[in-house]
This record gives C-alpha cells, sequence and structure tokens, in this order.
C-alpha cells in the first residue's frame, strides 16, 4: 500500500526515538489531518497526527491537549512534535471507541454515558483554560453553515438576515450565563471518547477547536449525537444526572435547547458542505439524525425566534423528510 508519507518523516521519528518503528495507516476524520499507528518489534504503539499547512494547525491541539493533561483529564499525552511540519506523535489510546463498543454492547450503555457526563463535571469544576470565547461572533458564524450550504442545495431562497436576527434574538440572552464560562470541547460525543481498559476509564480526542463557553455545550453535543442515536428516555436521564451533579439552574434547560438547536443547524450545514466541497456523501446519512434533534430542540420556547424562521423558509415537506434527499 502507498502510504503517501508526509515530508521531514524519517527525521522526525528518527528524533523522537520512534524511526525503527513500523506504519499503518488509519482512518482519517472530516478534515486534512491524516492518522498513522505506529508499531515497534516491542508491541509499543503511538500515534501519528499528519497536520499538514496550510490547511491545518497543529498548535491548537498542542496546547488543548497539554492543558487537559496537565489537568487531570485524558488527553492523549504529546511525545514529540513538529508543528511548523504539521506532525505530531502521541500516546496510543487503542482502538476502542465509545460508539464501536456501544454497538456491540448496548447493555453498557447507562455505565458508559455516565462516566462520560462524570467527565464533564470534573471539567466544568475547573477554571476556563487559556482558550478564546465562545461569543455570539462565532456562534452566529457556525449558525450561518445552514443558510449557506443546506439552503441552497435545497435550492432554497430564504432570508439571510432574518435568520441571524433570530439567533441574536435567542442567544443573547444566553450569554452572560457563559461567564466566567468552562472549557467547551466542541466535539464531545462517542466517535471521540475512548475507552482505555474500562468502561469507567475514557479517553478524548478531537478537542483542538476548545473555546471558553456555556457547560450545556458539550453536554448536547454528547446526548444529540450526530453519529449514533441516544434515546430521548436516556438523553433526559444523563440530563438529569449532569444537572443533578452541578446544580444547574432553571435556565439551564433553555440554554441546553439553544445550544443544541444552534449546533445541529451547524451541524447539517457542515455535512452538505463535507459532501458538496470535499466529496465526502457519506455524512448525507446523518442528516436526518441530526434533523430530528433540531425539530426537538425548536419546540422549546425559548427557541420561538428561530422555529418561526424556519416555518416561513424551510418548506414542511423538507422538514418532515428530516431535511430531505439530496442528488449526490
Amino acid at each position: 500500500m502507498e502510504l503517501n508519507l508526509p515530508a521531514g518523516l524519517d527525521a522526525f521519528l528518527a528524533n523522537a526515538g520512534w524511526g525503527d518503528a513500523a506504519i499503518e495507516p488509519l482512518a482519517g476524520d472530516a478534515s486534512f489531518r491524516r492518522y498513522f499507528r505506529l508499531r515497534r518489534d516491542s508491541g509499543q504503539t503511538a500515534m501519528l497526527m499528519d497536520a499538514p499547512p496550510p490547511n491545518e494547525d497543529p498548535q491548537p491541539f498542542l496546547r488543548a491537549a497539554r492543558w487537559l493533561d496537565a489537568n487531570g483529564l485524558r488527553a492523549p499525552r504529546v511525545l514529540a512534535d513538529d508543528a511548523g511540519r504539521g506532525l505530531v506523535l502521541l500516546e496510543d489510546f487503542g482502538e476502542v471507541r465509545m460508539r464501536e463498543y456501544l454497538d456491540e454492547w448496548p447493555a453498557d450503555e447507562r455505565e458508559v454515558y455516565t462516566a462520560a457526563i462524570d467527565a464533564l463535571v470534573e471539567l466544568h469544576r475547573l477554571p476556563a483554560g487559556p482558550f478564546l470565547d465562545y461569543s455570539m461572533q462565532e456562534y452566529q458564524r457556525e449558525a450561518k453553515l445552514f443558510v449557506d450550504w443546506y439552503c441552497p442545495a435545497q435550492n432554497l431562497y430564504v432570508d439571510g438576515p432574518g435568520y441571524a436576527a433570530a439567533w441574536e434574538q435567542v442567544l443573547a440572552p444566553m450569554l452572560p450565563r457563559q461567564r466566567p464560562g468552562v472549557t467547551v470541547l466542541r466535539d464531545y460525543h462517542a466517535e471521540n471518547i475512548m475507552l482505555l481498559g474500562s468502561l469507567r476509564a475514557q479517553g478524548l480526542l478531537d478537542f483542538q477547536d476548545a473555546l471558553v463557553g456555556h457547560p450545556a455545550y458539550d453536554l448536547v453535543s454528547l446526548l444529540q449525537d450526530a453519529r449514533r442515536d441516544v434515546s430521548p428516555e436516556l438523553e433526559a436521564e444523563m440530563f438529569d444526572y449532569y444537572a443533578g451533579k452541578t446544580g444547574a439552574g432553571d435556565d439551564f434547560l433553555a440554554d441546553y435547547a439553544r445550544l443544541g438547536a444552534q449546533r445541529n443547524a451547524k451541524i447539517v450545514g457542515i455535512f452538505v458542505r463535507l459532501w458538496k466541497r470535499d466529496g465526502k456523501p457519506k455524512y448525507l446519512s446523518y442528516i436526518p439524525r441530526v434533523w430530528q434533534a433540531l425539530e426537538r430542540d425548536l419546540t422549546h420556547p425559548a427557541l420561538e425566534p428561530v422555529a418561526q424562521w424556519f416555518a416561513a423558509n424551510v418548506p414542511a415537506a423538507l422538514r418532515e423528510a428530516g431535511g430531505g434527499s439530496f442528488a449526490v
């Protein structure tokens, strides 16, 4: 197999003490990053992340990984890096992801999700890390992906300024409640959680976009998972478990719905972009699940302005069809 290894890799691995390792390619994600597993004859393994500039920059990943590790949270330890080339050598968390484990062992679902909630509780007890704030501008930029990518793909001519105004009205009351804020990993779900030898020992992946924001964001990311079905019953049970652990106030459920709707609208736009721009149509199959969660979030009274925009701009037939079909 042609590995198409990154330039400068031999010297990088030699300097890191891994020059004798065999290299195996691994499946990629929705970005330009690539991953390889390194194996030594002794049985030791490590992970190589290739995050090539200018499309990728490993510095945010390195900053977040080191902060998480320094604060007792289980990010992969950085063994070596050459950020200028986009090369990072990491501790290997193995191959047992939460999603695939639960596909095989569904009876363990409650215990695994409880452990994932406990990790969030631990994260949210810490002062926020050295990251930028999750600003209204960023929320709006993300939400706009829906009108930039989904709407044109469905030949919808929509009220863009009205969409932004509706989100401003919905999110503005929440912003004071996300101060001083917690570290938000932004992609906390079953494909980014590794099981490290037991159900309660869990490792974190894909946190390079961390910001300082609202504690409900990662909770809704986990419980309204774009890639795995989470039943409404389990979602409600885990929400209550988190609220009981943290003493979340009366506004927390409304903010959870706000961020769920914002995140799900963003994800629909991203999945269409992955198809149209990046040639990755597989993500279209996830849209009905995301859309279902979006529709549930829109029923909360806090989402009324955005719900009205959807009623006026997205035909009922598309909504009832889970976002509709796409001519792939």
